[in-house]
């Protein structure tokens, strides 16, 4: 009994230590979620953008837009940019989710700290 006694603070300290490793991270997800959305957004429309010019009449610049390994050759590009703003788009909600979890606990974990003293 005595041993987790002493071994309760040390516990305590890994579950805080475990807690700030986890906020931390999932502020650099953020971040780098929020950067990957915007590179992912500004590639979509660009790719979006190829694909619409030949519609408007204009079927050369450099290349033939209009060439069928051309069309082909954005839309895997663009599916690939829709699959990387997805992926964004999804690790940001997880990481606001998570941030919002964390503070709950830590809510909690007051709320009881308070009681105790």
């Amino acid at each position: 009994m005595d041993d987790e006694k002493e071994r309760g603070p040390g516990i305590i300290d890994a579950h805080q230590e475990m807690v700030r490793h986890i906020e931390q991270s999932a502020g650099r997800i953020r971040i780098l979620s929020i950067l990957t959305v915007g590179v992912a957004a500004v590639l979509s429309v660009s790719y979006l953008f190829q694909l619409v010019l030949p519609l408007t009449g204009t079927t050369t610049v450099t290349v033939n837009l209009a060439a069928p390994s051309n069309i082909a050759a954005e839309l895997v590009v663009l599916a690939l940019v829709l699959v990387w703003l997805y992926v964004g788009i999804s690790d940001l909600r997880f990481s606001s989710r998570m941030r919002n979890e964390i503070r709950g606990a830590r809510s909690k974990e007051k709320g009881i700290q308070d009681r105790i003293s």
